[in-house]
This record gives structure tokens, sequence and C-alpha cells, in this order.
């Protein structure tokens, strides 16, 4: 049957294990100009390291495990393979909760959310903020196989997760996301708004009003929007390549794992909260884990395809619409995109906000006690 859900584990080849050694023992580092730093790019003194450790010291197997104690799943739709953890609580209040990534980003994001959010008495947390918790691998992304067809973008992921949802019957159910699972979570409440009970975000999108006065705005937020028009500027070539050249970005990214792992390394010391050193924000292992998911499955240019086919198609969630469901924003200080809360309204029915006091763009990886208590808060408003 098209439609039905089949358990999935995770197993991947001692062959694809030992090639992976084998193409890390010779690799060709670049020269680096002396002092330059992270100021062009990947750092050549931090990847040499973490290289070195990818090869000989990091262990993918217990890893593996540690993923497996997660139930996981696939199905077809829209002929598409698409898996996802379906960690359901053993309380029969909880609420659904469909938690999605983005680039360069990965279900593992989650492992240290998915626990304190279905058991939460467990963690320190009351019973009565229980989720049943589906994470999906976005279509192209991970164990959900690489896309097939053109037009793959944010709107019909979003079609598909509505679809996946309605598969596992669950009939009202909460949405939250960041980076692309962000966007595809505004396209989710509005597509589906019958069947959305909340939207919790920590990357809300929003626009200028008309005939709006910067000198309006607080200090913080004229800030906050200075750091935008910087990153718009100095941090976003790689949206222009995987926008406009993904396959042949993909030559490289899906034969090098030095050159993989420079590519999202990168953006995860210049997106996270780390004070100069991504492994302030996060943990070594997570951080080579997340990779590993674009290495072993081969899915880094189907992953980037992303960006090729949303800026083609203009299908944005907010563009033309409001989300009306009630929006709880989760405002982390290094979020690469910090609009004004005025703006934010506009394109939101903003009932929750919360200014974090620490934490980045990928926030359930950096602060998951901070990203947990604020989910667990705005939805306790809506059960």
């Amino acid at each position: 049957m098209r439609d039905a859900v089949s358990s999935f584990e995770i197993r991947i080849s001692d062959e694809i294990l030992d090639d992976l050694k084998q193409r890390l023992a010779a690799t060709r580092l670049p020269q680096q100009i002396a002092g330059t730093e992270w100021s062009y790019g990947a750092e050549l003194g931090y990847l040499e390291e973490l290289l070195a450790y990818w090869r000989d010291t990091y262990d993918w197997r217990a890893q593996e495990a540690a993923l497996n104690r997660f139930d996981h799943f696939t199905t077809r739709i829209d002929d598409q393979r698409i898996h996802f953890i379906h960690q359901r609580s053993t309380h029969d209040h909880a609420v659904p909760l469909l938690l999605m990534h983005g680039w360069p980003g990965s279900v593992v994001e989650f492992t240290n959310v998915i626990g304190p959010l279905t058991q939460p008495e467990a963690h320190g947390g009351d019973a009565a903020d229980a989720f049943h918790v589906v994470a999906p691998s976005l279509p192209g992304y991970g164990f959900s196989e690489f896309t097939k067809t053109p037009g793959y973008d944010t709107q019909r992921m979003a079609e598909n997760f509505a679809v996946l949802m309605s598969r596992l019957d669950y009939p009202r159910y909460g949405v939250e996301g960041g980076d692309w699972g962000a966007v595809i979570a505004n396209s989710v409440a509005i597509l589906d708004a019958e069947h959305v009970l909340g939207l919790h975000t920590t990357m809300p999108l929003a626009f200028p009003p008309p005939g709006h006065d910067p000198k309006d705005l607080s200090e913080r937020e004229q800030a906050d929007l200075a750091d935008l028009a910087d990153f718009d500027q100095n941090g976003t070539g790689y949206q222009k390549i995987q926008g406009s050249k993904p396959q042949t970005l993909g030559f490289g990214l899906n034969d090098s794992p030095a050159g993989l792992c420079a590519w999202i390394t990168e953006k995860f010391h210049g997106w996270t909260d780390c004070d100069g050193h991504v492994e302030n924000a996060i943990d070594r292992d997570q951080l080579l884990t997340n990779i590993m998911l674009y290495w072993v499955t081969q899915t880094i240019t189907s992953s980037t395809r992303l960006y090729y086919e949303t800026f083609k198609s203009g299908r944005v969630g907010i563009v033309g619409a409001k989300v009306e469901v009630p929006t709880g924003v989760a405002r982390f200080p290094r979020e690469i995109m910090r609009y004004p809360r005025k703006w934010v309204e506009q394109s939101y029915n903003v009932t929750h906000w919360t200014d974090m006091p620490k934490g980045g763009h990928f926030a359930a990886m950096e602060q998951p006690g901070l990203f947990v208590g604020d989910v667990r808060k705005f939805f306790a408003t809506l059960r």
C-alpha cells in the first residue's frame, strides 16, 4: 500500500564507513593566510582538528545506536519516501507536535528535546505538558531520500507534511520549526489551519510596514536590522550558489567529506551563539552526526536544491497570506534573522513572545532547556 507506514532502523554498512575513513585519510587541506581565522570562511586549524577527530576517534556506531533509541518510520507521500521520528508520549492527553528542521540541519537537532517533550515528568517537567513528537527528515534530506522531480519547494513539503499528520490520525496538532522548517511551518499553519492548533517558531519572517520610519524602532531593533543587513551583504553567498547552481556544488560536497564538513561547519560557527568557537554551543559528536546524515545518504545535493526550487517558485508561506492560528515566538539573540515585533505581528497572530537570554539559529540543539520550556509554555495556553 502506497500510504503504509513502515518501521525503520538506521543501519549504515561497514563499506560506507570504511570508504569515509579512506577519503578522510586522503584529504588535501587548502592553504590559509596567517591570522585570517574564520574571516575567509572555514578556519584551517579547527577543520584540521575536527577532520582528524572524525577519522580517528568519532564513533558512528555509538551515535547510530543513540539515534535508534527513537522510533523511526517511513512512508510514501507524493511519490517520495519520507522518513520521520514518531515518538509517542505515554500520556493520552499529549498534543501532537510536528517538529521541523532546516538546512544544514537534520533530525539530529532534536535528539536532546524529544525526551523532555514526550515525557516531561522524567525531565523535571509536568506530565500535563506532554507531546507526541513527529520529526520528519525534509524531502531530499537524510533518510527521506533525494528528490527526483523538479518543483519540490517548501510549499510542496508543507502539503506533504499535512498529509503525514492526517495519515498518523492527528486531527489537531501543533507545528514548530526553524530555518526552512520555520518557512514550512508557516505554510502548514496557513494551508491546514483547520487542523493546526498553533504555531511555535524561532525564526518568524516579516516585512516592513508601508511608510515605516526606522526612528520608530528601539535601539535594539535597529541593531537587529543592521545585523540582518550585514548578513544579507556578507553571509548569503551560500544561498546564491545553492539557489542557482546546486548541482555543480554537489559534485564537490558529495565526493569530499572534508568539503562537506567545511561547508556545514562554517554555518554552525557563524549561526550559533558560540563566542567564536562552535563547540561552545554544540557538542562535537552532535555536529559530526548531523554531517554524517548528509554523507551516508548522499543527500547534500538534493538538500541544497530546496534553495533553487523555493527561490524559483517564490511560494513562501506568509507571502500574500497571514498566519491566523495562534503563534508563539521564541526570539534567540543570535538568530540570523531577527525582525521587530510590530513587523512580525503583521504576518502572524502572535499570542506569545519570549526574548531568550542566549542561543542562536539552531535553538533546540544549542539551548534545549530554553527551547523545550518555551514550547511547553506556549502550547499550555492552547491545550
